[in-house]
């Protein structure tokens, strides 16, 4: 399923790349959302991208995690894991995104795109399992899953309420939070083991 998502985003994006008429008509606008109840732009605006950079590091990102994340959910789920999977991704699409909807849904300016909020997901959903895997930015600074995550949650937090720099930092905030408890819901019993391990790695150090 990772790889199916990521080949359609591809390709989804690089023909909006080269017909700006289709990009319109998949951007995440919640004015047109609001006036023509035009809903499935919560879920196309997630297979667009802004430029090949934002493609290319977003689907580093989901493969990277994605693929992990799936094995965990087939071994946990069966044959429902990958159902379970999609609706973590295409859930996480449009969830992250409502909070932005209801502060933008006036403004006919705005207009957002990509899949970040739910690779968000992914990645949160893959440190509620590995909370201890370190985690690096960029290839040179490492830390464990959690200590990533909630700096992750902080700077989101932050640059969202400070704005400015033309990212929609609340759908990276909301996508992780949706991935981290939306598989809690599915499996409740995974947050003891994530505290376990807390707990090992704190009486370790």
């Amino acid at each position: 399923m990772t790889n199916i998502i990521l080949i359609i985003t591809c390709i989804v994006s690089f023909l909006a790349f080269q017909n700006h008429s289709l990009l319109n008509k998949l951007i995440f606008s919640p004015y047109l959302i609001h006036e023509r109840k035009q809903w499935y732009r919560f879920f196309s605006s997630g297979l667009i991208h802004a430029d090949w950079l934002h493609l290319i590091v977003n689907m580093f990102v989901l493969y990277t995690f994605g693929r992990v994340v799936e094995d965990y959910y087939l071994a946990l789920f069966g044959s429902r894991g990958v159902i379970n999977f999609l609706l973590l991704y295409v859930g996480a699409l449009g969830m992250s995104i409502i909070p932005t909807y209801s502060k933008q849904k006036n403004n006919p300016g705005y207009h957002a795109l990509g899949a970040s909020g739910a690779v968000s997901a992914v990645v949160f959903s893959f440190i509620l399992f590995n909370p201890l895997q370190r985690l690096c930015f960029y290839g040179i600074l490492c830390l464990p899953g959690i200590i990533f995550g909630i700096l992750y949650l902080v700077y989101c937090y932050y640059m969202g309420r400070k704005g400015g720099d033309r990212i929609n930092h609340d759908a990276h905030l909301w996508g992780a939070l949706y991935g981290f408890f939306f598989t809690i819901i599915l499996k409740p019993s995974l947050i003891v083991s994530f505290f376990d391990q807390l707990i090992y790695f704190r009486n370790a150090i």
